[in-house]
């Protein structure tokens, strides 16, 4: 972790958002407050540069996450490791080492360090008002609560440093449990912030519906839920699900998101493929043959022209979440917040569960669920309609590891293994 605080952290891509004045930036990328006085254009540039390090090394996390759960394999000649260490195939391990785990890994943390430095910069201006200081950080805490809680679904008991605003103090590891109630508690802190705060900031189109204090707070709340959904609050992910987007009736796509573009000089999702090739995201079999019949959610299965053989491995369908190069990719969707409410009223609410799980049915063209109505029958229900509308989003494998379910995850050869977590990187010795 000491090292890469030591490298270049700020990137100025600015190209998808309108043109304004920047002033001169005494030491640009440097790891201190050296050369900033606080003014909007300089915080415009953290801010910017917070959306484009949340692009950053991203693919390799969705990768990472949905081949160990089993939703996706990634075929290709060029690296073996995708379908030896990263699945456990026959006596492989995961390398502490290895560019799967420490590239997801530290791409969060560079993140974390630069909306630090956003949160330094905007305490030390006196050049915006107290509502927009809150703005800023309130924005910058929510987006590091984010960033870490994905580099702690990698590490799960490993846990992670969630302090590191000193680069040559580091604050210690602490356990999953802890790591995500710090999480919580960053995520409080900045909807604190952010109420009666003002954004005089620019964010980029994939963020277009959350681009004022009041409307971001709800998507600090939906982020929250989510928390308190691996930490087994029930009662916790409902009242937050009461404060953030969430509708029941709307539009399942709704939600921040990265931003990416072809346009010149800007950065193309990273995580789409184009079908068909030899190259390619294959879908885990039984994902597809466990698809109920007139399932759309079908649509993320594209048939290729022959299937597709490699290291023991095959499939007959390519991964299709995203369709083009400029595809945005959420943060959190509606549809997520809604089996988010399915799932945390199973308990408390039976009816309000089945409610949102019919809701999330009949919007792919199912019927409305015809089963038992007992806790775990609701939850296993909850857990297929998750495994297909979140399918590629990064969920399977940690909602199974939370449901203590890991072993139910497909091995298609006998000597494969399912990991629970990757090794912590080497470099954090």
């Amino acid at each position: 972790m000491k090292y890469i605080f030591y490298l270049s952290f700020l990137i100025f891509s600015i190209t998808f958002i309108p043109s304004c004045n920047i002033d001169d930036l005494a030491n640009p990328n440097g790891p201190s407050l050296e050369g900033f006085v606080g003014t909007k254009s300089e915080l415009q540039t953290l801010v910017t540069g917070s959306e484009d390090l949340l692009r950053q090394d991203v693919s390799f996390y969705y990768d990472v996450v949905s081949i160990i759960g089993r939703e996706y394999y990634f075929f290709t000649g060029s690296d073996p490791r995708y379908t030896g260490e990263v699945l456990g195939k026959g006596n492989s391990t995961l390398d502490r080492a290895g560019f799967y785990g420490t590239r997801p890994y530290y791409g969060r943390y560079r993140n974390v360090k630069n909306l630090n430095l956003l949160i330094e910069v905007a305490d030390k201006s006196t050049l915006i008002t107290p509502a927009e200081a809150k703005g800023y950080k309130g924005y910058a805490k929510t987006m590091q609560a984010y960033e870490l809680h994905l580099a702690l679904n990698l590490q799960y008991k490993n846990g992670i440093r969630t302090d590191v605003k000193d680069p040559k103090n580091l604050g210690p590891f602490l356990s999953y449990e802890n790591s995500l109630a710090e999480i919580a508690k960053l995520l409080d802190e900045a909807n604190t912030d952010l109420q009666g705060a003002t954004f005089s900031f620019t964010l980029s189109d994939a963020m277009k519906d959350f681009a004022t204090a009041s409307e971001f707070a709800k998507f600090n709340r939906a982020l929250a839920a989510r928390i308190a959904l691996y930490q087994g609050n029930n009662d916790g992910a409902l009242a937050k699900l009461a404060d953030s987007f969430l509708d029941l009736n709307g539009d399942f796509n709704k939600g921040p998101a990265r931003f990416y573009s072809l346009a010149g000089g800007d950065f193309p999702n990273n995580i789409y493929r184009q079908p068909d090739q030899a190259d390619a995201i294959i879908v885990q079999q039984s994902n597809v043959s466990n698809l109920q019949s007139g399932d759309l959610r079908g649509s993320k299965f594209l048939q290729r022209t022959a299937s597709l053989t490699l290291d023991g491995l095959s499939g007959t369908h390519d991964a299709f979440v995203f369709k083009s190069f400029e595809d945005y990719v959420a943060l959190i969707r509606n549809e997520e917040l809604i089996l988010i409410y399915a799932e945390a009223n199973i308990t408390k609410n039976a009816s309000e569960s089945l409610k949102a799980i019919n809701i999330i049915r009949n919007h792919h063209g199912l019927a409305n669920y015809g089963g038992s109505t007992s806790a775990a029958d609701l939850l296993l229900e909850v857990s297929n309609q998750r495994r297909y509308s979140l399918f590629g989003e990064g969920h399977r494998w940690v909602d199974m590891r939370r449901w203590g379910r890991l072993a139910e995850l497909p091995k298609d050869r006998p000597d494969d293994d399912v990991w629970e977590q990757l090794p912590r990187p080497i470099s954090e010795n």
